[in-house]
């Protein structure tokens, strides 16, 4: 595959958006950055949001899930249905009706200072950490495939990547990455396309033909009721994808804050139904690739990875399949990774500027300088934790920083839940403590569930476990006979 072709593309894909950052960007000010003026269009967020929620490793890992999991992904796609529903009916209305522009200023009003401060610590640690390790993978496929050839170090690569995401979204803002984002979407799932339609006439299947390819695999199995200690029993995956997307959309500022451009709540809740339906195709797209790439390596003795995640990036890049597919590849997850990266850095930037500075009531030229240096920090941050996460060079210990991430998002959906069905008022310097104790409580019952559960291993169902147990102690630690009106 032509290295030049390679970095023609990506020179082309970044200058597109900077042409699209220059027309959105202008006339811009804080509240253009933060809620892009509550004038976006409800079917551009949609778009923009199926570019930010399918990132570099999912465009990696789904096509090679189908090996060892086949297409139980979709039961858990089914629950992210449900999970959306719950998102546009109960908390979209909350976050309007109270014209936020973080989320978690939500709490603040429900219950004061230290769980405010701790919702939204948990998710810039957890967006911070999970966006550096989603940016480090892709940067570690470039970096070995095209940039190590040209001797570039990777802390070279990763510098350059973080800066162009800066210099395009810090202007704009929101506004920005709805258009960048919807672009980005519209090209990764045209990689998507056309490298199954590559694949599928090296194997002389047509359109009909295709269907009855991945139909009749035995790896496009998608109920799994017989037996529930097993990871992909329905109920574990439909109820972890409806909590999942609960707490890492609906809970989330970054998903969260395209919602909130919306002109206003109907278009919002409009945009949520047909986003969630949009799941389904696309994903099932990506799992049918899962089929059509395995099937070519068995008809062509190609012999399969090790690692599942191999099996995209190995067959497009290694010159099995037409040199397009390998341009395609990189383009679709150039495109998968940076939507997702450039709405990150927003979010980040509002986060952080919003609920740990204590910007309310600063004049629009303070505010705006202070936003600005928040957004260098972030990216600065950014760069600091993927050059780490190299220098650790250990994948097991990456991923398990990643898991570990994963587990604050159980403590917000705890306090949601509390503050949303329940008047009771919590004991706020309590609330910090309890948002530690309950990840680690979780990571432990998961380590140890097969001996302590005669045999059961936790799923995504443990971030249920996980909201549950802060509910439970958030109630038992409760500020007695005190109760509240709800905000």
């Amino acid at each position: 595959m032509s290295t030049s072709l390679i970095i023609a593309v990506i020179i082309g894909y970044f200058v597109t958006l900077f042409v699209i950052s220059y027309f959105t960007s202008r006339n811009s000010n804080n509240d253009t950055f933060f809620i892009g003026n509550r004038k976006s269009p409800w079917y551009l967020v949609s778009i923009a949001m199926i570019g930010t929620s399918i990132s570099g490793v999912t465009f990696i890992s789904v096509p090679g899930w189908v090996l060892t999991s086949q297409f139980s992904y979709m039961q858990m796609v089914l629950g992210y249905l449900l999970g959306y529903f719950v998102v546009a009916n109960v908390l979209l209305p909350l976050y309007y009706r109270l014209n936020l522009k973080s989320i978690y200023t939500y709490l603040d009003a429900r219950f004061g200072f230290y769980s405010y401060k701790t919702g939204a610590f948990l998710f810039l640690v957890s967006r911070v950490i999970g966006s550096a390790f989603r940016l480090f993978i892709v940067s570690n496929v470039l970096q070995l495939s095209i940039f190590n050839a040209l001797g570039v170090p990777f802390w070279v690569t990763v510098s350059i990547t973080v800066l162009l995401i800066w210099l395009y979204t810090r202007k704009g803002g929101v506004r920005t990455v709805l258009w960048t984002d919807s672009f980005q979407a519209i090209a990764m799932l045209t990689a998507v396309s056309l490298c199954v339609y590559y694949i599928s006439s090296d194997l002389n299947l047509s359109l009909p033909g295709i269907v009855k390819a991945v139909s009749s695999s035995p790896l496009s199995r998608v109920w799994f009721f017989d037996d529930p200690n097993q990871r992909f029993y329905f109920w574990k995956q439909f109820l972890g994808g409806a909590f999942i997307t609960i707490v890492m959309t609906g809970l989330d500022q970054d998903m969260m804050q395209k919602n909130l451009s919306c002109r206003n709540y109907k278009d919002a809740r409009k945009n949520m139904y047909w986003y969630g339906f949009a799941f389904l195709p696309v994903n099932l797209l990506f799992l049918s690739l899962g089929v059509l790439l395995h099937t070519f390596a068995v008809q062509k003795g190609i012999p399969l990875p090790a690692l599942s995640d191999d099996l995209f990036p190995t067959l497009a890049t290694q010159g099995y399949l037409p040199q397009i597919v390998g341009v395609l590849f990189f383009l679709g997850l150039i495109a998968a990774a940076y939507s997702s990266a450039d709405s990150a850095l927003t979010a980040l930037t509002t986060s952080f500027t919003i609920d740990v500075l204590n910007t309310k009531g600063m004049d629009e030229d303070r505010l705006r300088r202070v936003r600005q240096w928040v957004h260098v920090f972030i990216s600065i941050l950014m760069i600091i934790v993927i050059i780490v996460f190299n220098a650790f060079n250990d994948r097991s210990v990456i991923d398990a920083i990643f898991t570990i991430a994963g587990y604050t998002y159980g403590p917000l959906l705890g306090l949601y839940a509390f503050g949303l069905f329940t008047r009771f008022q919590v004991n706020d310097k309590l609330v910090p403590f309890i948002a530690v104790f309950s990840p680690l409580a979780c990571y432990l019952l998961n380590k140890y569930s097969i001996l302590l559960f005669n045999g059961y291993k936790f799923g995504f169902e443990l971030l249920i476990v996980n909201g549950a147990i802060v509910f439970l102690l958030l109630l038992i630690t409760r500020k007695r006979g005190v109760l509240v009106q709800k905000v």
